[in-house]
């Protein structure tokens, strides 16, 4: 099937794409339906013959599959039959149903644990060892002794071409399960250890996404798009094949045509303060050449098994190395960013904020809203209609005062409670402006009110702002640092 094909069989007139769950918010929690794991461990379940009603496999099948694990590990078999055998398992737990998987995960995280006593025994040898001439041999002894027999499991998987795409998968099916059963966390953890070694930027590489690219790969740009629906045919070529148009993703050599993560870049004039001109079908493209500031409009990330593993960052420096060289005209580098979680924050802040108004603001609140002193109540009912303000309300005002509180000085345990902003932030770049109906889109309304932020990457300012927030300080511009409220 062409891309076009595939697009029009999936877009009906008036219909709007379907965007994924960003992967951080698809593995907060099980889904509603998810089954409950068993009370019984794996052990207790393998000694029995009967099987309960409320478990996946019986305890012949899980002594089934607990032996073909335990297969592939065999000291006495090659790594590549180990891999033979590990792909044999592969493809029984994609025949598996959601039920059976668990049990899957169960057995790896339960009977390939690293040997308890042999732990206790080199972590004892190396605290007794420490500042001594064997130190250096006890700490290897340790480093071997925390080599589980899972980790020996998960790197076998990976030895057939398509192991990697189906331990991806597999980790994808298993987030959402963490926080119903702890006992899967080992397995969890492994996983991610594995995939930040297997995955680190040195290991990808870094391809411009075009009209030319293979019609798979931008089906799957369209799918995997979770900041700005793409909303037609029309709309994707715009943002791909224009001149001023930029679209690069990350991808790794075991999962081929599959970007792990991309950023579509708009080249402009000067900061963008909202997103319809950027996506304007209409609009008059701006001459590379002549083109000086680089909007990263859009990045997503595309593998939910992925999570925790960290290449954003890397991601949007080899983007400015690129065009940096292509483009020398280019000094500017910023965001055009959604706040998604700016109206959830509100709502439950807004009265911790009224304290903090001065005595004209409250005055000119209370009576706009009805209430003297005003309350949270009130002015969150006011602000919903936050569109048909104009540049004087001080509804408006308050609204972009709260913004820059929350963007600025919210943090949870030393970290920005934004999501985008903690991406951001945490590569070292600055909150440098916000922009009042940034986003009028109904998405735009639900998260933050149609407010959007630019975050400036300043390249030579990188690494000091990255330690100003390891500090618990954020780094942002003067004209943020003005909306905050005064008081407190």
């Amino acid at each position: 099937m062409s891309a076009t094909e595939w697009f029009q069989a999936r877009l009906r007139p008036g219909e709007k794409s379907k965007v994924p769950v960003a992967p951080e918010a698809a593995a907060k929690g099980a889904p509603k339906n998810a089954p409950k794991p068993s009370a019984r461990s794996t052990a207790e379940r393998l000694l029995v013959t009967l099987r309960k009603a409320d478990e996946a496999l019986s305890p012949r099948a899980l002594r089934r599959v607990l032996a073909d694990l335990q297969a592939v590990i065999d000291p006495r078999v090659s790594e590549v039959e180990g891999g033979r055998r590990a792909h044999a398992i592969a493809d029984a737990y994609r025949a598996a149903t959601a039920e059976e998987r668990r049990d899957y995960w169960a057995l790896m995280s339960e009977h390939f644990a690293a040997d308890a006593q042999k732990l206790k025994t080199a972590r004892d040898q190396h605290q007794n060892a420490v500042g001594t001439p064997d130190e250096g041999q006890a700490e290897l002894r340790l480093r071997r002794a925390l080599v589980s027999p899972r980790m020996r499991l998960l790197q076998r998987f990976a030895v057939e071409p398509e192991g990697m795409r189906f331990l991806v998968d597999l980790r994808a099916d298993l987030l959402p399960n963490l926080k119903a059963d702890k006992r899967l966390l080992a397995l969890d953890a492994e996983l991610e250890h594995l995939f930040s070694t297997w995955f680190d930027v040195a290991f990808l590489e870094l391809r411009r996404i075009d009209w030319d690219s293979p019609a798979s790969l931008i089906e799957k740009l369209i799918r995997y798009e979770a900041v700005h629906d793409i909303k037609s045919w029309s709309d994707v070529k715009n943002r791909l094949d224009d001149s001023d148009r930029r679209c690069y993703g990350f991808f790794h050599p075991r999962l081929p045509n599959e970007p792990l993560i991309f950023v579509e870049v708009a080249l402009v004039d000067r900061i963008s303060d909202g997103i319809t001109p950027l996506l304007d079908e209409a609009a008059v493209p701006v001459l590379p050449a002549k083109a000086t500031t680089a909007i990263f409009y859009s990045i997503s990330n595309t593998q939910n098994g992925l999570r925790g593993v960290s290449f954003g960052d890397s991601l949007i420096k080899r983007v400015v190395e690129t065009l940096q060289d292509e483009l020398p005209r280019l000094k500017t580098f910023a965001t055009l960013s959604p706040i998604p979680g700016f109206r959830t924050w509100l709502a439950k802040n807004a009265a911790d904020l009224l304290p903090r108004l001065d005595e004209k603001r409250e005055a000119e609140l209370g009576r706009l809203v009805g209430s003297l002193p005003p309350t949270a109540e009130r002015l969150l009912a006011a602000v919903d209609a936050a569109t048909t303000f104009d540049a004087k309300s001080p509804l408006r005002q308050w609204l972009m005062q709260a913004a820059a509180e929350y963007l600025g000085r919210a943090l949870v345990d030393g970290t920005p409670a934004d999501p985008v902003a903690r991406f951001h932030l945490g590569n070292g770049a600055r909150v440098e402006r916000l922009n009042w109906a940034g986003d009028p889109s109904p998405k735009g309304q639900k998260q933050s009110y149609g407010l959007m932020v630019n975050y400036l990457y300043d390249l030579k300012r990188l690494d000091k702002h990255r330690t100003w927030l390891a500090d618990g300080k954020v780094a942002v511009s003067g004209d943020i640092e003005s909306l905050y409220f005064k008081k407190g």
